[in-house]
Formats: C-alpha cells, sequence, structure tokens
C-alpha cells in the first residue's frame, strides 16, 4: 500500500472514530432507530443459539450481543467512548477497543456477527479477512448491510433524527458482498432480505416486516440484506467412518440386494436395519442375511414406534460411526450412488447432502405423475422457505456428520415431532442450524418388489400442513 493511500485511510478512520466517540458522548441511549435495531435483534436470536461463543465487530453500546445471551462473547470497536460504556453495563461481556480489520485475538468463535458494520468501513475485504482469523471450520458468520435503495430515506431519517447521523458509506450489493466474502475464503450459506418498516407502525409493522418483505416483489424494498456464511473447506476426512441406515418396512425381497451392494467407505462401513413392523417376512431376511454376510459389520433393530422417521431416527441414536447416511430399502437410489454423496461430505464442500430425483430422466413408472408434480412444488416451495435450493424434499438418501445430528436433535421440540417421514424433521432442522445443504443428483428407479408405502393424497395434506409449520417457524419471524 503507497504513503498517499495509507494516509487517506488513516484520515477515514480518523474522521469515523472521531464521528462515533461524539455521537456516544452525547446521545448514550439514543432511541432513534430502536425499532429496527429491535428487530434486528429478533433475526440475529433466530439464527443464534444461546450459551454460544459469540464475537460481535463494530459491537457500538453493546445491547445486540449482550441480548443475544453469549455463553462467552466478545465486542470489537474503534470508539472508545463506546468500548468504555459498554464495559460499565455488560460485565459478563469482553469489551476490546480496537480496529476490527486490525484484530487478531488468536481464538475462534462458533459465530461472528457484522451488524451494520460493512457500510462504514475503509476496505471490506481487511475486515473479512479478520473475520476469518477468527473462524473454526463451525464457524458461521452472520451480516447485516443497507440496501442501497434507501440511501436517500436514510438520509432523511437521518436528518429528522429517527436514526442515527452517519458519514459517507459504502453501499454494496448482496453479489458485492458474495464477491469479497469468497476472496476471504468464505461462503454464502444463504441469504435473506429483511426490514421494510425500520419505524414502529402499530398493527402493520410487525405484518410487513415478517410477512411482506418475504414475498415477491416486496423483497427487493428491504431495508437490510443479511447473508450468513462460513469458512470455505481446507481439509477433507476421507477416513470418517460411516453409518448406513436402512428403514425397511414389507422389503423382503431388496435385502439380500441391498446387502451385497453397499459399497465400503471410509474407514469403517456400519450398515443398521430397521425393520419396521413388515406383514412379509422382511426382519427374518434381514436376520438371514446378516448371518450370510459376515465380513460386514451389519445389524438389525425393530422400530419402536411407526413411520419412517421414527425408523430414521431409531436408526441415528444406534448409530456409532461419524457420518450418517440414510439409503430406503426399495433401491429406487442405487447403493452405488453413496460414495458420491460420502465424498461430499467428508470433503466438507456441504454439511448436508439431498438427494435429488428430478435431475436425470427417472425408469418410466418409478413415480407416478400426481407424485411428479407434487415434489416440484414442494422443491421449489421450500427452496424459497429455506434460502438455498431445494429441488427434491422427499428423495430418501440423505447424509450429514453425526456431530451435525447432534445439533438438529436438540432443536426439534422448536418444530415439533409430527413428521413421519423424516425427511422434513432433518431439512428443517439442517435450515435452522445454518448448515451447507448441497442437492445430489441421482438415478430414480422403479421399484422391483413390493408396493410404495406413500399414500399420494393423505400424504400431500401432512405436507401441506408441515409447509405451513415452515412458514411459520423458519420464514416469517
Amino acid at each position: 500500500m503507497n504513503t498517499y493511500t495509507d494516509e487517506r485511510k488513516f484520515e477515514y478512520n480518523r474522521e469515523r472514530m472521531q464521528h462515533w466517540n461524539n455521537l456516544h458522548s452525547h446521545t448514550r441511549q439514543s432511541h432513534a432507530g430502536q425499532d429496527y435495531r429491535k428487530r434486528l435483534l429478533d433475526i440475529y436470536s433466530h439464527n443464534i443459539q444461546p450459551g454460544s461463543r459469540i464475537l460481535e465487530l463494530g459491537c457500538g453500546l453493546g445491547d445486540l450481543l449482550s441480548r443475544l445471551q453469549p455463553g462467552y462473547g466478545v465486542g470489537v470497536d474503534f470508539s472508545s467512548v463506546a468500548i468504555s460504556i459498554a464495559e460499565q453495563r455488560f460485565q459478563s461481556v469482553r469489551f476490546v477497543c480496537e480496529n476490527v480489520a486490525d484484530l487478531n485475538l488468536n481464538e475462534t468463535f462458533d459465530y461472528i456477527i457484522l451488524s451494520d458494520l460493512i457500510n462504514d468501513v475503509w476496505d471490506v475485504k481487511d475486515v473479512f479477512d479478520a473475520v476469518n482469523r477468527h473462524c473454526s471450520e463451525d464457524t458461521r458468520v452472520i451480516i447485516n448491510f443497507y440496501s442501497h435503495l434507501w440511501e436517500l430515506p436514510l438520509k432523511l431519517a437521518q436528518f429528522s433524527g429517527l436514526a442515527r447521523p452517519t458519514l459517507l458509506q459504502n453501499w454494496l450489493t448482496r453479489h458485492d458482498v458474495e464477491n469479497l466474502l469468497s476472496q476471504s475464503g468464505m461462503e454464502v450459506v444463504k441469504s435473506t432480505q429483511e426490514v421494510i418498516a425500520p419505524i414502529n407502525a402499530p398493527l402493520i409493522g410487525r405484518f410487513l416486516n415478517r410477512v411482506v418483505v418475504k414475498l415477491w416483489p416486496f423483497n427487493y424494498l428491504a431495508l437490510s440484506n443479511f447473508i450468513v456464511a462460513r469458512p470455505k473447506p481446507q481439509s477433507t476426512d476421507y477416513h470418517a467412518s460411516v453409518s448406513i441406515i436402512v428403514p425397511a418396512r414389507n422389503e423382503q425381497g431388496n435385502i439380500r440386494e441391498i446387502m451385497r451392494r453397499i459399497p465400503t467407505m471410509g474407514s469403517h462401513t456400519e450398515i443398521i436395519f430397521v425393520e419396521g413392523n413388515s406383514t412379509d417376512s422382511t426382519f427374518d431376511e434381514i436376520c438371514k442375511v446378516i448371518r450370510d454376510f459376515p465380513d460386514r459389520d451389519a445389524k438389525v433393530i425393530q422400530q419402536p414406534g411407526v413411520g419412517k422417521g421414527d425408523a430414521v431416527r431409531a436408526g441415528f441414536s444406534l448409530a456409532s460411526c461419524d457420518i450418517l447416511m440414510i439409503l430406503d430399502a426399495d433401491l429406487s437410489v442405487a447403493p452405488e450412488a453413496l460414495p458420491g454423496f460420502y465424498n461430499l461430505v467428508a470433503s466438507k464442500q456441504c454439511e448436508f447432502a439431498n438427494g435429488v430425483r428430478l435431475v436425470y430422466p427417472m425408469d418410466k413408472d418409478a413415480m407416478r405423475f400426481f407424485n411428479l408434480v407434487g415434489n416440484k412444488f414442494f422443491s421449489a416451495a421450500f427452496s424459497w422457505l429455506l434460502g438455498q435450493t431445494m429441488k427434491d424434499t422427499l428423495c430418501g438418501t440423505k447424509v450429514l456428520w453425526k456431530c451435525d445430528y447432534k445439533k438438529i436433535e436438540s432443536n426439534r421440540d422448536y418444530f415439533g415431532d409430527f413428521d413421519p417421514f423424516g425427511d422434513f424433521d432433518l431439512i428443517f432442522g439442517a435450515a435452522y442450524a445454518n448448515l451447507k445443504i448441497s442437492d445430489i443428483p441421482v438415478r430414480y428407479r422403479e421399484r422391483t418388489y413390493g408396493d410404495t408405502n406413500i399414500r399420494r393424497w393423505s400424504h400431500g395434506m401432512l405436507l401441506l400442513r408441515m409447509m405451513l409449520v415452515a412458514i411459520r417457524k423458519l420464514k416469517f419471524v
């Protein structure tokens, strides 16, 4: 960096430091923008688990960080006045007075948040580089920043005292931020647009900010862009062990073929059959096949309840390996496809791998017409709901780390336990935990034994009910 640029940067930071010191000295507990900040707190609280290790860059007076209830919290700001006030108000949180771009605490955090910061800094990439220095491979970075559309309204709000005054701002698009994150070794998990009514609007304000802003085309009117990001994977674990859960109800004719065709992956492959109270001899067949393949680490249990979701959870509770896989016993997805899922998850390119049956041509009678229409509808609906692409919600093949499943399991009460399929329990939980979800196209084949357990219309109504739960719990929050 040349001397001229150094001088410009120094003057830029000095001017802003003086601005924020003066602002905090005179306003302290300013009510300007309090409704907007309250809405930001709601959104951050939805994305961050209490008791987490949280770093906030540009923490100001520390209100947001403290109210997120960190188990260990660090707030950083270059305003000495703001830090002094924050230390007096929130003694359970550590505060550091430093330029965030120069920060190096030699520790990592579960969450790093930058709320309305990047509009105000000299070099956004320098800040993102500092963020990455404090990331573990599981860290989630949450950023909100102003939309350029609101430049004039914000100036008017500041002039009238409805918002805190700022100096000349950076106006970045979501593409700009995604590009700079990528240059600093991070990638976007999901993004949303939030807040249409930043000031108190009785009755209608809550509806505008929770519902209307999530709908096209009103989302383009949002004041704040939110991005959840994570560090790009730097390591792989191809020695990770694998537990394959095979829910099996009335699948006697497929069991031997499943055992024969499941490939060995990683350092160890464990196969867990969960027999679902079949009316044929599926359980006896599983026991016989396990005896016939003594070189495979395979076991069988009979599920305690009903439904595929119950079977999957029973299998997961018994699993002892690092990565969990689900393989439907109808063989509509070939066991030979599983290494592709394993490689994506073991290489950390994603944290939740979801099979997609709607990309490649499928066998003629593999999926009935109305099932296909329903799947396409739900894939579009859930992509909108989750903020991540989800092209097939009901493909049975799903893969994730056991440690990430534990996060989903611990949050299960948030959605309720009424999913008989198990797919949405995992999908909703993965989205709520901000896991990186990736679709993997698979060839979908017609089953060669038995009949489908899917009841098109009654299960379709249940899917609609679950979609309404997701709208309430994930989208309109």
